[in-house]
């Protein structure tokens, strides 16, 4: 049964509404009004504020057929959804009147954020305002659908790349440092791009847009068309060779603060990959896998360290391969007792694996031999010849090696034999077992290969900190590996480099406002397994096994909202 037009503009304008109240009443809204967009024009928090009324103006009268939509209906609909997304605030600003210890109960609701809720012109001629503000925001977010798609779509490409580079500013100020003060302040506010930069990316944004869907898309097309394979391999090197120079340059282009920010997203692509093999590729859920990286940190650790903890005083190059094979024998004597498990017990027996390895770091059983909670100190660095890993940049290289080499590895393993054994091993294990699969051996494998890439990412950071403690190894690391292997695609291997910068770098690069970072990292979840739930860069398998009920139903002429969920 559809629903009236009316009731879906209301509808969408409560929740927009109950959005915007939120994040206001929790603080976001008054933190992020200091960080701006715009200098001088729009913060951040103003952003998250009213771009709520807009989205619930566009929503509420969104269809593919727009040129069936009378404009009067829909621009009255977007009028009442920003009404309705109105009614939240406005109720959160009489409560302070009416309670004025609020903040008892809503410790960031303060006057400061009143006051900006308000525009300073007091609670009841502020609410007022605050109505008509979100009922025309409303309205806008309507009459931007009801443009014609030659028009909305440069309009958006344009807004959507002037937020961008203005919420994204920090990297550019980075970027831009070595030049003079003079351009650095001409282009960029203390945050936030200057008024003419946000006009330049706009009408670009817009103008390229334009051009691409008049002339460019044609013309790549036939282009395209008219390539020789000769042609299209010429392009394909010329293409690896550009993106491998952009890598290679990428720290002294980038500065010291994102270099350091591409190391940690470095480290968890390293660990992506090996994890990937084993839920991926074989269908085995891990929840222990920060286990394997605790065991090669700390026998990197052990083993290079100069301070009393040290055993061998070993190089960083000579303790590398032990690190990686002590890690992959824990991948196999983890192996050996599931081997009869699937599912929740498989995960929930790798949970307890990885929680007991990191209660043993930090209890004062192993306090002699691993340092307890003071952790390990004066770990070694990694040298050639006479120079010595200190930098960043320099460990930079180090993990772009051992990317490389998780990469290629997991590619030729993906499609060799062994590969197909792990994927058939992961659509059903008693087929795969009928079929003459050897199941404790393919899944060992899986345990050991993946253990094996998470000892290397775990000796590496020890090296690149000196120094490491039990509370580096908690059960969020794995919690967050397994999100980027599943938000980028689950055994796609562009996926987990893609959910590596999506899950970890964003929010390394908000770092600032830390106290909502989980938060944001949260809703960001939720946004992708909504929009995208065979993740940003899904593998062919997994995109079809996911798109192929819809597409038969679409062929038998069933809408997909008429399937259901159980009986189909």
């Amino acid at each position: 049964m559809s629903q009236s037009p009316i009731r879906k503009a209301v509808r969408y304008g409560l929740i927009a509404g109950l959005v915007a109240a939120s994040v206001s009443a929790i603080g976001m809204v008054e933190t992020f009004n200091e960080r701006d967009i715009i200098t001088g024009v729009i913060t951040l928090g103003q952003l998250l504020l009213f771009s709520t009324p807009v989205i619930a103006g566009y929503l509420s009268i969104r269809t593919d057929h727009k040129n069936q939509l009378n404009t009067g209906p829909a621009l009255l609909n977007g009028f009442i959804a920003g009404l309705m997304a109105a009614v939240p605030l406005i109720i959160l600003i009489l409560l302070s009147v009416a309670i004025p210890n609020i903040r008892d109960y809503l410790v960031n609701v303060s006057p400061a954020l009143i006051q900006g809720l308000t525009f300073g012109q007091g609670p009841y001629i502020g609410s007022l305002i605050m109505t008509a503000v979100m009922a025309v925001l409303g309205l806008a977010g309507a009459a931007f659908h009801l443009l014609p798609e030659k028009i909305e779509k440069p309009l958006f490409n344009g807004i959507m790349a002037t937020l961008g580079v203005g919420l994204f500013s920090e990297i550019l100020i980075n970027m831009f440092r070595p030049f003079p003060r003079s351009i650095v302040r001409a282009l960029f506010g203390t945050s936030g791009i200057q008024p003419l930069v946000a006009a330049i990316v706009f009408v670009a944004a817009v103008l390229l847009t334009i051009w691409w869907e008049s002339r460019g898309a044609k013309r790549y097309a036939s282009r395209r068309e008219s390539l020789t394979e000769e042609d299209k391999q010429r392009n394909q090197r010329i293409a690896l060779i550009a993106g491998a120079v952009l890598v290679l340059t990428a720290p002294w282009l980038l500065g010291l603060y994102l270099t350091e920010v591409m190391d940690v997203v470095g480290i968890f692509i390293i660990m992506g990959l090996g994890l990937n093999i084993v839920v991926g590729f074989a269908g085995l859920l891990d929840l222990g896998y920060v286990a394997f990286f605790a065991i090669g940190a700390y026998m990197m650790g052990l083993l290079t360290s100069t301070s009393e903890l040290g055993i061998a005083h070993m190089s960083f190059w000579a303790a590398l391969p032990i690190s990686v094979l002590t890690a992959t024998t824990a991948g196999i004597i983890l192996g050996i007792p599931v081997l009869r498990m699937r599912g929740d017990y498989l995960a929930i027996v790798t949970l307890a694996f990885g929680e007991i390895i990191r209660v043993l770091a930090a209890s004062d059983l192993l306090k002699g031999v691993i340092g307890g909670a003071q952790g390990i100190l004066k770990i070694g660095k990694p040298e050639i010849l006479s120079f010595t890993f200190i930098q960043p940049q320099h460990f930079y290289y180090l993990i772009l090696a051992g990317i490389v080499l998780a990469w290629f590895v997991s590619s030729r393993l993906r499609d060799a034999r062994l590969g197909r054994r792990w994927m058939a091993m992961r659509e059903d294990e008693d087929v795969a077992e009928a079929q003459g699969i050897n199941l404790v051996s393919t899944k060992l494998l899986a345990f050991a290969i993946g253990a094996t890439f998470s000892g290397l990412a775990g000796a590496i950071f020890a090296s690149r900190l000196s120094s490491i403690f039990p509370h580096s190894f908690n059960l969020l690391i794995s919690i967050n590996v397994l999100c980027l292997v599943i938000v980028g695609g689950i055994g796609s291997l562009p996926g987990v480099v893609l959910g590596a910068f999506v899950l970890v770098g964003m929010p390394e690069l908000l770092r600032e406002f830390a106290e909502y970072r989980l938060l944001l990292y949260g809703a960001l979840l939720i946004v992708t397994m909504l929009v995208r739930p065979e993740g940003l860069w899904p593998s062919q398998v997994t995109k079809r096994e996911l798109h192929a009920e819809g597409e038969e139903a679409a062929h038998e002429g069933i809408q997909p909202e008429d399937i259901h969920p159980l009986t189909g």
